[in-house]
């Protein structure tokens, strides 16, 4: 069966994972959600990941997952805001904080995947994939 939104799946599996408390989920892999668990490393919402040789050809990520002092995920809000169906794109001058700098803005722009801050900065806009908080 063909998957109709990968990245809303991997996110789908992230969120449910996080509520279940577990340590670790693993994610089917591909480039873009390679770029996506790099930012979501790189602003501290997950604690790491490593690739998974499935076979030789299929790779999978296992997530490690990232929880406060009392059990909680740090991942509160994990949004797929543009999808196969439903493009949404926005200009750079139109990027602003999402919940006060709490959260982060991914967006994919013509120099790759990047936050919405430094897209903000280096005036690049582009398909808004996700939020998160």
């Amino acid at each position: 069966m063909s998957m109709s939104d990968p990245i809303g799946d991997m996110l789908t599996r992230i969120r449910n994972a996080g509520r279940a408390k577990h340590d670790t989920c693993l994610v089917p892999g591909s480039k873009i959600k390679k770029s996506i668990l790099d930012l979501m490393k790189e602003e501290g919402f997950i604690r790491d990941y490593e690739s998974v040789k499935v076979n030789e050809t299929f790779e999978d990520y296992k997530v490690f997952l990232k929880y406060d002092q009392t059990k909680r995920p740090i991942i509160r809000e994990l949004i797929r805001v543009s999808t196969p169906g439903r493009r949404v794109y926005i200009k750079s001058t139109e990027i602003r904080p999402y919940k006060n700098n709490i959260g982060t803005l991914i967006v994919s722009t013509s120099k790759g995947i990047m936050t919405g801050k430094n897209a903000r900065k280096l005036k690049l806009g582009g398909e808004v994939i996700l939020k998160m908080s």
